[in-house]
């Protein structure tokens, strides 16, 4: 397997601000699944989280080229963040905009609650937290499975399990690990 040329957010960051295509188009493919993810899930379509990953991408790219950016999170916990507010208004204006035009009572904006929205975010630093703590192959192996949508057999076979039982309740167990560390460390805001 070829080794990248982008290891950590550092080697990207340095990449794009020597103007390295490859640095940006490796970024672009690199979280797209979470952001797509995210957005399906809260009735967004594919189209829709491509353009709003776009848009926070360039976000992202503009503020490392004027060096504004000052990153104190993952890049991926970043471009979540400006993607999900992103969202959160186009489905806001969406909602004025129908309400309008049909002045349905079916249809209710998208208000973004300040406080959900901090422990949501708060959730979410916690997850990625547990995350890089968790460690090798179960991290990858559960982004593998929950963030990139990949099927047990390929997991089964780009780990060398024996079959996907095997695969299963490896995943089961780093699954419980990943909770245990999540829990152990997260607070919630009071």
């Amino acid at each position: 397997m070829k080794k990248s040329l982008y290891e950590t957010d550092e080697e990207i960051i340095a990449g794009i601000r020597n103007g390295e295509e490859h640095a940006l188009s490796f970024l672009y493919k690199l979280h797209f699944p979470m952001i797509s993810f995210f957005i399906l899930n809260n009735s967004g379509s594919h189209d829709e989280a491509k353009d709003v990953y776009q848009e926070g991408i360039i976000v992202f790219y503009e503020k490392i080229k004027d060096n504004s950016l000052e990153l104190s999170c993952q890049i991926k916990t970043y471009l979540y963040s400006v993607c999900r507010r992103l969202w959160l208004k186009k489905l806001a204006e969406k909602g004025r905009y129908a309400s309008r035009i049909e002045d349905s009572e079916d249809f209710l904006p998208v208000l973004e609650d300040t406080e959900a929205h901090d422990e949501q975010e708060n959730q979410f630093d916690a997850m990625a937290s547990a995350m890089e703590e968790i460690g090798e192959p179960c991290r990858t192996l559960l982004e593998d499975f929950y963030i990139r949508l990949q099927n047990m057999q390929d997991i089964t076979e780009k780990f060398g399990y024996t079959n996907t039982d095997t695969a299963k309740n490896q995943k089961y167990k780093c699954l419980q690990r990943l909770k245990k560390i999540f829990f152990t460390a997260y607070k919630p805001i009071a």
